[in-house]
């Protein structure tokens, strides 16, 4: 395909000038590798969530995730299947170099802040590319006045290309995108995920609990944990019954949880003993690894930990959300700060910032309709998010099973 006159001169330009050379951060993994380009934050997250979705039937499958600035402020975990790199500046050196190194099976864009040198590299290299979130905004950049049918030529070496919105599509299609290509889909962001749990418990603990109040501190960090004993007190003169399942943020640090019990003087069984609560007991210690499945089923409200103490960053509410249970959170949750202003927006989570404030929200949960009107107005926010990572995720393991093994 001939390149359009306004991309030839970009390319043209392109080659001028110094430019910072682009120095890989990582080696190339072996095996098939995926390049996600994020646009923001909120695209990092939807992009992580995705390539778990993808690795559950391709778990050889790596991911280079390129941030058009700066790494987030805000700190993931480090996983070795991620590799996490700014894109380098956009001439057409740089572009050859990040693809002769990398090497990606599959390119993945998202927003709509393209680079010209780099998509058109990426193009001539044979790798497919998708645009996905795509936005009339992210399209515009004063600079390409220079180049008018610029987006154009670039727009038309994506294989398939997903609008924010309506407007959006609008636009695309003025620029050539074909309609068999072009989809409305609403914007990427993080959704559900089912997480594993052992039913045979689920079942067990369920007979037991049978007409209890039970609610949930997830991902707690010790110096919080003062706290949520404090608020379960006061919840227990409301309600003498309800359970509290704590769950650590490092389950096999326990040592402060199990004083802080031991000094509240709350009645108490530690999960990993392989004892199961009776009618006195107050609090579960749950202290075992990938077992919050059991826990948010089992839980209609949880206060999502790492939240109440400075510096911290919250944890992810889209996990309560996608198992029926409405959400409660602290302050500190910059790390997530859009997830929980969604489903806030929605009704679907509540901010508390101390022992009464969360002992109060906990209280006017726990009539059940209370809990169920919060814990389906996440679900609905959260499920709209995971039919369109799902339906990317089956375009992409399409596409990836259509390429040779490398």
């Amino acid at each position: 395909m001939s390149r359009s006159l306004s991309l030839a001169a970009y390319l043209a330009y392109a080659r001028r000038g110094p430019a910072r050379r682009y120095t890989p951060a990582a080696p190339r993994p072996p095996g098939r590798l995926l390049w996600a380009h994020a646009a923001d934050t909120i695209h990092i997250d939807a992009l992580l969530q995705l390539f778990d979705r993808l690795r559950l039937h391709r778990p050889e499958l790596s991911l280079l995730l390129t941030t058009a600035g700066a790494a987030p402020d805000a700190p993931f975990k480090a996983r070795a299947e991620v590799m996490v790199e700014q894109l380098p500046e956009d001439t057409v050196a740089n572009a050859a170099s990040f693809l002769t190194h990398w090497q990606p099976d599959i390119a993945l864009w998202t927003g709509g802040a393209l680079h010209p040198a780099l998509m058109d590299r990426t193009a001539e290299t044979g790798i497919p590319m998708a645009l996905i979130d795509a936005t009339e905004t992210a399209m515009s950049r004063p600079a390409w006045r220079w180049f008018p049918d610029l987006p154009r030529a670039l727009l038309r070496q994506f294989e398939f290309v997903m609008a924010r919105d309506d407007a959006s599509a609008r636009y695309l299609r003025r620029m050539g995108v074909p309609e068999r290509t072009l989809s409305v889909t609403g914007p990427l962001l993080e959704g559900t995920v089912s997480l594993p749990h052992n039913e045979t418990d689920r079942t067990e603990l369920a007979a037991l609990l049978l007409g209890r109040p039970v609610w949930l501190a997830a991902m707690l960090r010790p110096e919080e944990i003062g706290t949520i004993l404090t608020a379960h007190r006061e919840v227990s003169r409301f309600s003498h019954r309800t359970l509290l399942i704590v769950v650590p943020d490092t389950p096999e640090d326990t040592t402060p949880f199990t004083d802080a019990l031991a000094e509240a003087g709350m009645r108490h069984i530690t999960w990993s003993t392989g004892t199961f609560p009776d009618e006195t007991t107050q609090v579960i210690l749950a202290d075992t690894y990938n077992e919050m499945g059991l826990w948010y089923r089992l839980a209609p409200i949880t206060f999502m930990g790492s939240s109440l103490i400075s510096g911290a960053h919250g944890c992810d509410p889209n996990e309560p959300a996608a198992h029926g249970s409405a959400i409660l959170y602290g302050p500190n949750i910059r790390r997530y700060l859009s997830s929980y202003s969604r489903f806030a927006e929605a009704g679907a989570a509540r901010i508390v910032r101390d022992a009464e404030t969360l002992a109060a929200a906990v209280k006017r949960l726990i009539p059940p309709d209370q809990s169920a009107a919060m814990a389906h107005a996440a679900w609905e926010v959260a499920s709209r998010s995971a039919e369109l990572t799902d339906r990317i995720a089956d375009l992409l393991n399409d596409r990836l099973d259509q390429l040779e093994v490398r």
